[in-house]
């Protein structure tokens, strides 16, 4: 009896943001019937880390950075001798294509892009090696998992990668799970509002400090308006004196990781993304999952395509405090009390559906290994 082909999923840490929890749904959803399933966490778990089922074996590589996990990962590849990895986060990525010549020879490698290369590239938070490692190593992975067209396009023309490397595929979103359990806001919400709400790391690329000077001038025409910010970062000390600066103090909450975020959505008057640049973040479509009027940053191409002309969306005209305030105006003052959308794009990104996608191009790849052996 062949066995099963032994796939090795990568992530920096269980219970972080949108990317991690990404690949802890397809290390929990992929056929254990097909894959011998484990899963390699780089640093320790954070606050919220999820569950996994008994059949991913978890391996825990504690080092304190990501980056310090070379040699670690690099026995743990060694030793398994997986026929596949699939790691989830560009920096993740970078080490693994690295290490790559040090692998056993069957071993491929898929790598999932979290982000457009282009905006991240141009942003001033990454180091200028980011760009030399990006165009160097890429080029050697077996295929580059993306979230959009746009981000796929974006990804080929800076990198000159064949589009035959490239896969779209979508992420992978628990829809009935979401629209199942949505009950009452565990923080519960405090005067009239109206209530935004707002997940994501607490970074300067998801434009938080944005969302903040567009809810002041929001007052002015709602002075109860309020705001949930769910999420963790390096930026929430700074928010949080930009609060203070803006007179927002009582008007924000700072909800800390949450591992559901849909729990807040309870009784929310809309989503906001503020993002300067994004992918497709799971945020937006757990939120479009709930059935949430959204307001949203033309962050990327990608979030543009699938938000653009849709009902119960405002898109921002700008990547701007002014703009995001102007959207958020408008719809508010078109919702009506409560008012949630059946936002049917979300359909596309089911967990089965996204799933079924994955296990394909698990499939191709390890068909290829398969085939140039027999040459």
């Amino acid at each position: 009896m062949n066995r099963r082909p032994r796939v090795l999923l990568l992530i920096p840490h269980l219970g972080g943001g949108g990317a991690e929890h990404v690949m802890a749904l397809v290390a929990r959803g992929l056929s254990s019937e097909k894959y011998e399933l484990h899963l390699g966490v780089m640093t320790p778990a954070q606050e919220g880390a999820e569950e996994l089922p008994a059949w991913v074996t978890v391996h825990a590589l504690d080092a304190p950075r990501v980056r310090a996990a070379a040699f670690r990962l690099l026995r743990l590849v060694r030793r398994l001798k997986p026929d596949l990895i699939l790691s989830g986060m560009f920096h993740l990525n970078f080490l693994v294509l690295l290490l790559r010549p040090l692998f056993h020879g069957r071993t491929r490698v898929l790598v999932r892009q979290n982000g457009t290369v282009s905006a991240a590239l141009a942003a001033d938070s990454l180091p200028w090696t980011t760009g030399l490692l990006y165009r160097r190593l890429y080029r050697h992975a077996d295929g580059i998992i993306c979230q959009t067209r746009a981000m796929a396009a974006d990804l080929a023309q800076q990198l000159g990668l064949p589009e035959g490397r490239l896969a779209v595929l979508p992420n992978p979103v628990d829809v009935d799970e979401i629209r199942n359990s949505l009950g009452k806001n565990p923080l519960a919400w405090t005067g009239t509002g109206p209530h935004l709400v707002a997940v994501g790391r607490l970074s300067r690329e998801k434009g938080f400090d944005l969302l903040l000077r567009a809810l002041a001038s929001v007052r002015s025409q709602f002075p109860q308006a309020d705001l949930l910010l769910a999420g963790v970062g390096t930026e929430e000390a700074a928010l949080k004196s930009q609060c203070h600066e803006l007179g927002l103090d009582l008007a924000v909450r700072f909800a800390g990781h949450v591992p559901c975020p849909w729990a807040l959505f309870a009784d929310a008057t809309l989503f906001v993304l503020p993002s300067r640049h994004e992918g497709l973040p799971n945020s937006l479509l757990e939120a479009a999952a709930a059935g949430l009027p959204i307001v949203a940053s033309p962050a990327s191409e990608g979030v543009v395509e699938v938000l653009r002309g849709r009902s119960g969306v405002w898109l921002a005209s700008t990547v701007s405090a002014e703009a995001l305030a102007a959207s958020l105006l408008d719809a508010l003052q078109t919702l009506r009390p409560g008012e949630r959308f059946a936002h049917s794009f979300v359909d596309e990104f089911r967990i089965d559906r996204a799933l079924l996608a994955y296990e394909s191009l698990i499939d191709a790849t390890l068909q290829r290994t398969s085939m140039e052996k027999q040459r």
